[in-house]
């Protein structure tokens, strides 16, 4: 090869060398959420897309910490690699080389918190204040819970009580509209992957209930089975099944059918549902939706397909737009909705927040909880699984298997020994029977005893373990009654498409 070719050609590695620092921290940057995009601020930035190997287009600009110069450095090793010239083999090790920094990089440096995906940084803690600042949210802070008190004059939830639902999304402006007199709907949903649900599924529903009782106001529960069916490799046969017996769960929750309109994407998406699909997915680029849920060239387009779906449920256009159920909603499109959720499924609605208002709908309101931990995690690291038997405990366990889970899987903050436990006491922030009771016993004052004794010592894990096993037997087995009193007559009737006319009462 000429000299000058090769000094031409070590100039352009060296340029590609360069430009894998940059492109790992636009990939972190993405895998945390941030997405290029402030949806709720209405900018968009460009999202650098990829193919499967160095063919695709790596192109991104200087807005979002890129090189412009990058684009012709890529498209100059695309061109060798289709045969005009240097060494396609080292340049495709390349494209491996800077695939691989970078999933070590996102991997281990931070933590990762999308809709699919719940990751601590280097195992420790999830931090919740960082996703309130890196999602653009507010605080659920002590003076709206005092609010929601005073306007539904009944005390307000355990979980807005001890911080479950810690953050939101213009909550405050429904508390607001609602003092003025305005009404206001729910939606929820549940993606049915899995014959029952776990704890960690009960915790959204559980408070939706509430917040039902305590403002008088109806529900539309989606059931997205046809996501389930894509991401989940179910058939849509056994994907409808689950939804039914997943229903049943919920139902049993105790819902008032006179107020609540449960659906499958199955059976109900069409009409005006679909109308609204439509418009949602005329406004989504495809460069915003991979910068939100961060899809890639791997994935199928049924997956690019389904945020719009959920996303429309939840403005007031499909599940958050009125107009999405025009037998419970006629002529109320401007009846706002809110959104109880876990704090990983903000992504679709950011989406849904961005484009509500050039639809001529108002933005979803949302009110977000921190994660229900597995079993064996240490502290608040990760959630609990469906896919993982032993990291959950179930509606359907026995009381035999409950007790076993908690005692051999919990996570424990005692010490290796009695002696030092009575000395300095358990290490509360990682203890997982602390954490289940914090979620699920209902008596402050007991908490708070527990918490004080087994922090100092006086108390020991055994102990814990034995209330909280006493406090899930009870809850499950309140549940499993109210379950096997659900007949499929009582699902037809959650799901016919019907008119509520006393949802407001």
């Amino acid at each position: 090869m000429p000299r000058d070719e090769i000094r031409r050609e070590e100039t352009t590695w060296e340029e590609i060398r360069r430009e894998e620092t940059t492109w790992e921290e636009n990939r972190r940057r993405r895998r945390l959420g941030r997405r290029f995009v402030d949806l709720d601020n209405g900018d968009e930035g460009d999202v650098p897309s990829r193919g499967d190997d160095l063919g695709g287009d790596w192109s991104r600009r200087d807005d979002v910490g890129g090189d412009s110069s990058t684009e012709t450095t890529w498209k100059e090793v695309r061109r060798r690699d289709n045969g005009h010239g240097g060494d396609a083999t080292v340049s495709s090790q390349l494209a491996m080389d800077v695939d691989k920094k970078d999933s070590v990089a996102s991997d281990s440096s931070e933590q990762v918190v999308n809709p699919w995906e719940v990751a601590a940084k280097d195992g420790g803690k999830i931090d919740y204040d960082k996703l309130i600042d890196q999602f653009g949210c507010q605080r659920l802070d002590d003076s709206l819970i005092d609010r929601v008190q005073r306007l539904t004059s009944r005390q307000p939830h355990v979980f807005l009580r001890r911080g479950v639902f810690f953050a939101h999304r213009d909550f405050n402006e429904v508390l607001d509209a609602y003092e003025r007199g305005d009404k206001f709907y729910l939606y929820t949903g549940r993606g049915p992957s899995s014959e029952a649900l776990h704890l960690g599924h009960l915790i959204p529903f559980m408070f939706t209930k509430y917040l039902q009782e305590a403002f008088k106001v109806p529900l539309v529960i989606q059931l997205t089975d046809d996501e389930k069916c894509m991401w989940k490799n179910l058939s849509v046969e056994e994907s409808q099944r689950l939804a039914r017996e997943n229903a049943k769960d919920i139902i049993a929750c105790g819902f008032d059918v006179t107020k609540t309109f449960i659906f499958s994407d199955f059976d109900y998406v069409g009409g005006a549902f679909y109308k609204n699909m439509v418009k949602v997915a005329k406004c989504v680029t495809l460069n915003k939706a991979m910068g939100i849920f961060g899809f890639s060239g791997e994935d199928h387009i049924g997956k690019l397909s389904f945020p719009p779906v959920q996303a429309c449920l939840s403005v007031p256009a499909v599940p958050s737009f009125p107009s999405s159920f025009p037998h419970l909603f006629p002529g109320k499109d401007k009846l706002r909705c809110l959104i109880p959720c876990a704090i990983d499924q903000d992504p679709y609605f950011r989406m849904t927040r961005d484009v509500a208002p050039r639809l001529g709908y108002s933005k979803p309101a949302l009110i977000e909880s921190s994660f229900f931990p597995a079993l064996q995690a240490s502290g608040e690291n990760g959630k609990m699984s469906a896919s993982d038997p032993n990291s959950a405990i179930y509606v359907t366990d026995t009381a035999k298997e409950i007790k076993n889970k908690i005692n051999r899987y919990a996570f424990s903050g005692g010490q290796d020994s009695i002696e030092k436990h009575r000395e300095i006491g358990a290490n509360l922030e990682v203890d997982i029977p602390v954490k289940y009771l914090s979620f699920f016993l209902d008596d402050d004052t007991e908490l708070e005893h527990i918490k004080k004794e087994y922090g100092e010592g006086r108390m020991l894990t055994g102990e814990v373990k034995k209330r909280l096993t006493e406090v899930l037997t009870e809850m499950v087995e309140r549940h499993r009654m109210a379950r096997a009193a659900v007949t499929d007559e009582m699902v037809d009737a959650f799901m016919a498409v019907r008119p509520l006319p006393s949802m407001f009462e």
